[in-house]
């Protein structure tokens, strides 16, 4: 089929939005082939497939451009594919860009999207066409994470909002209500270029859980409480959804008594600082004042006049290295379990598949090392299908972000905070702080068993950008 104007079609959804039941409807109709989750950087398509159209994984990890060409070029059909905020960045600017791709938005309301995804989890369900096979669970919210999960719906949402504004483009939006109209669904084939009409939906795959959304959770009264603080105006249409725009808010940790507002910047000695907020106003770490939105945060920062602000900088082979052992390496809790996969399977990254034991030796945990810090150079230069997580991300990028609500009024660095940590109490008033605590060591190696002048070279290069912005020379002298 060859439609008057388009070349192809994505979907831009997420997890647990209805996206395999709109695929599973898109392709009853004769003239649509969507191809699954075509960019999803730990597999091609779906779970078990090796290959799109002779595409495979590999081949897109080197030239993602060209598997688009493919589905392009697909006769007799409209290809296209399933494209979520954490599928490869690479392609997003070409097909936003191209008026001949046609953008469908699917959303779905983020609490209803959170709860699913909450018990697919627990149950490792995650499609369902036999009812008798249906698997129960109830999930348990989490305040911190659900506004976590909310805060980076919103910021692809309106990143895809604002982009095809500029562009003067429209996309055609689907709630996940709308799934379950043939009008809707006919609506969306038309507006692709597709003659064909459905009589009926597909009838295959199942909804998991039909109950109301407070019937399966299991702590509604906290979930509801969570929610009271948050603008609930029109709640399913994500791109209106508050806050808009804007930083990490739900990372920031506020003072229980204290005026002080930690801005974490991730990678960083956030556990310690956290402590000794915690050890300041005599509380322990989960009474500090967490999860907050833009709004709330405005709440606070009008009813804490003269509050102080700061974040903490790491040196970035430290900070790169602390998150290399707990995020990469460590196979156990923490751990970025399927970015860890994708290295070890695709990226060549040598570490252990179950993590290091006794076998693991000081020369491998270097090797290994200086294999992330390679990944993470990739990754910076947007030359990966993974994507740019926070964690290694460089720190002057962040404090951009925080622009948005306003900038921490202290830039502390770690080498310094068990001096200016207390000072900074100090001035508003707590006059005997306790001692910062020491960082946690690394295992199974710490940076100082491995370090020498071509890490340190390697890792200027990667983080070049941090050492110009803050001024940071070698780790320790060599």
């Amino acid at each position: 089929m060859t439609s008057p104007l388009f070349d192809y079609f994505v979907v831009f959804a997420e997890m647990r939005t209805g996206s395999n039941f709109l695929e599973t409807n898109l392709n009853a109709f004769d003239g649509l082939t969507c191809h699954g989750e075509a960019f999803n950087p730990h597999f091609i398509g779906y779970p078990n497939a090796d290959q799109i159209l002779g595409v495979t994984q590999g081949m897109r990890e080197t030239d993602p451009a060209r598997l688009i060409q493919e589905i392009k070029a697909q006769p007799g059909v409209l290809g296209g594919f399933r494209y979520f905020h954490d599928h490869d960045p690479r392609v997003l600017d070409g097909m936003l860009e191209d008026p001949r791709c046609a953008k469908i938005v699917l959303t779905r309301n983020p609490l209803d999207s959170y709860v699913s995804w909450k018990i697919a989890r627990e149950t490792g369900q995650w499609k369902l066409t036999n009812v008798t096979r249906r698997k129960e669970a109830k999930a348990q919210f989490d305040a911190a994470e659900f506004a976590a999960h909310v805060e980076v719906l919103q910021g692809f949402q309106v990143t895809l909002l604002n982009r095809l504004q500029a562009l003067g483009q429209t996309a055609f939006y689907v709630a996940y209500e709308d799934l379950q109209s043939v009008e809707v669904m006919n609506g969306l084939a038309r507006w692709l270029g597709v003659s064909q009409q459905l009589e009926a939906l597909d009838g295959s795959l199942k909804r998991q859980n039909p109950a109301p959304v407070l019937a399966k959770v299991a702590n509604p009264e906290e979930m509801q409480a969570a929610l009271s603080g948050l603008d609930r105006f029109n709640l399913t249409r994500t791109p209106n959804f508050e806050p808009r725009r804007g930083p990490a808010v739900p990372g920031y940790v506020a003072g229980a008594v204290t005026p002080l507002l930690y801005l974490p910047l991730k990678g960083g000695p956030e556990a310690e600082v956290v402590q000794w907020m915690a050890a300041l106003d005599r509380v322990a770490p989960d009474g500090l004042i967490r999860g907050m939105n833009q709004k709330q945060l405005r709440q606070w920062k009008r009813g804490n006049k003269g509050f102080r602000s700061f974040t903490v900088l790491r040196h970035p082979a430290a900070r790169a290295h602390a998150v290399f052992c707990r995020r990469i390496l460590n196979a156990g809790e923490g751990s970025f379990r399927q970015i860890r996969n994708t290295l070890r399977r695709q990226f060549g990254l040598a570490v252990p598949e179950a993590g290091p034991g006794e076998g693991y030796t000081l020369a491998q945990h270097r090797e290994a090392f200086a294999a992330f810090l390679q990944f993470v150079r990739a990754s910076l230069a947007g030359q990966t299908s993974i994507r740019l997580d926070a964690e290694w991300a460089s720190q002057s990028q962040a404090l951009e972000g925080f622009a948005g609500v306003g900038v921490p009024d202290l830039l502390i660095r770690e080498t310094e905070m068990a001096e200016d940590l207390p000072a900074l109490a100090r001035k508003l008033g707590r006059m005997a702080p306790d001692p910062v605590p020491g960082a946690v060591p690394e295992r199974p190696y710490a940076l100082d068993d491995i370090y020498d002048a071509e890490l340190e070279a390697l890792i200027a290069t990667v983080y070049q950008r941090d050492y110009l912005a803050f001024g940071f020379g070698p780790w320790r002298e060599i």
